[in-house]
């Protein structure tokens, strides 16, 4: 039985997220501890949800509310955040809803944004961490193949991803309030990442062209090679903070990147700029909140941003439901047609083996010139519709192979 446990933006505050994300390898080894009831896992922990995609050892319906109370018990425990705030904060999708709900999911049906094209790629790289990690099951890596088929599927056949934006376009859009020449706007981005480089392009695309970047795991010089930016050098960063109008996070570092006292200390610098924005796109959080405090200095994060998020376009989003509901129908359909699939091998075998003896018995009769006895005979039992003289040729020519 699949089961999934979801907390998103639609059921939970980005503080229980954060918290969340923060716990997802505990969280994944408490679920391995299970193995009683929970045959395999695949975590899925992105910017605006945290979700654990199982497979169940008993298939019967009445374990439904044990394997969800049990899951529910396995997060609080590696969390650390009480089961009843879960349970108020979370969803929980069994059986064919499962397949549906990630369908939807990736195809970014789900997402702040509607349409926004990160999912996809981060449901997948969350499929090839469980395979390195070995919680994979073969019902969960069909879940997850068909799940990436499907958003494949949206994204060619609806408009959907072009209708929908990122969370950095939407952030940016968000920030143009607050500038008024990309050109000349100096930008700080923190974190070296694919959503770095998602940042990057978008921020050009706006016209901007002084970009710093900078990294606390010391990747800022090789992302600057190859994406043709400056890097902060090492011990920089208290003087790039300063002369920003824009800093952008977008790290996977699970403490503050920047700080209030940080932040307040750039702001001293001699020729600190008297204004900025900063936009923070991590989860868990980059900035401490605390900074909004500061004179001079503006917030946008996720939360806030998400409040701006368009809504959907309705045909394109129609549309996009109608894929993925289609998808979750044949892959319930299918999965129906493996449930049986052992029973059938059984049949095939036992035909066998109910068919043995009268076939050596057809052969000894047709050897001793008695084949229209055995096909009088099978007539009457099984009322085939046959002369016996129609057969004879036939037992004659299994004679002649065995012989």
């Amino acid at each position: 039985m699949l089961l999934c446990f979801s907390s998103s933006h639609r059921t939970a505050d980005f503080d229980l997220l954060e918290r969340l994300e923060r716990s997802a390898p505990a969280v994944t080894a408490a679920l391995a501890e299970h193995s009683e009831l929970v045959a395999g896992s695949v975590v899925v922990a992105t910017c605006n949800r945290f979700e654990a995609y199982l497979d169940i050892d008993d298939p019967l319906p009445s374990a439904r509310a044990v394997s969800s109370e049990t899951v529910i018990d396995a997060v609080s425990a590696a969390s650390g955040i009480p089961a009843e705030e879960l349970r108020e904060a979370s969803a929980v999708y069994c059986d064919h809803s499962v397949a549906e709900h990630l369908f939807a999911v990736s195809s970014g049906l789900e997402s702040v944004v509607v349409g926004e094209g990160e999912i996809a790629g981060q449901v997948r790289r969350s499929l090839e961490s469980a395979r390195a990690a070995g919680t994979v099951t073969s019902d969960l890596e069909r879940l997850f193949q068909v799940a990436s088929r499907t958003s494949r599927g949206v994204k060619n056949r609806t408009g959907i991803m072009t209708a929908g934006r990122s969370m950095v376009r939407l952030a940016l859009d968000l920030a143009e309030s607050r500038i008024s020449d990309w050109a000349q706007t100096r930008v700080l981005l923190v974190g070296t990442g694919k959503y770095a480089g998602a940042s990057l392009a978008a921020l050009r695309d706006k016209g901007a062209e002084d970009v710093r970047v900078y990294s606390a795991s010391g990747r800022a010089a090789k992302f600057a090679l190859s994406h043709d930016v400056r890097p902060v050098v090492e011990g920089g960063l208290l003087e790039a903070l300063a002369r920003a109008d824009l800093v952008v996070t977008c790290t996977t570092v699970t403490d503050y990147v920047l700080t209030r006292d940080l932040l307040a200390e750039a702001m001293e610098q001699p020729g600190a700029a008297e204004r900025r924005l900063i936009v923070d796109l991590g989860l868990p959080r980059n900035v401490d909140p605390a900074v909004a405090e500061l004179e001079g200095a503006e917030l946008l994060d996720l939360e806030t941003i998400s409040i701006h998020a368009p809504l959907e376009e309705l045909t394109a989003a129609d549309d996009a439901r109608s894929i993925v509901g289609a998808a979750a129908a044949e892959f319930a359909a299918q999965k129906a047609e493996q449930a049986v699939t052992p029973a059938l091998v059984a049949l095939r075998h036992l035909a066998g083996v109910l068919l043995h003896t009268p076939s050596v018995r057809a052969r000894e009769l047709a050897r001793n010139g008695e084949a229209d006895a055995f096909v009088a005979g099978a007539a009457a039992l099984f009322g085939l519709e046959l002369e016996p003289e129609s057969v004879r040729p036939r037992l004659s020519a299994i004679d002649d192979q065995t012989a």
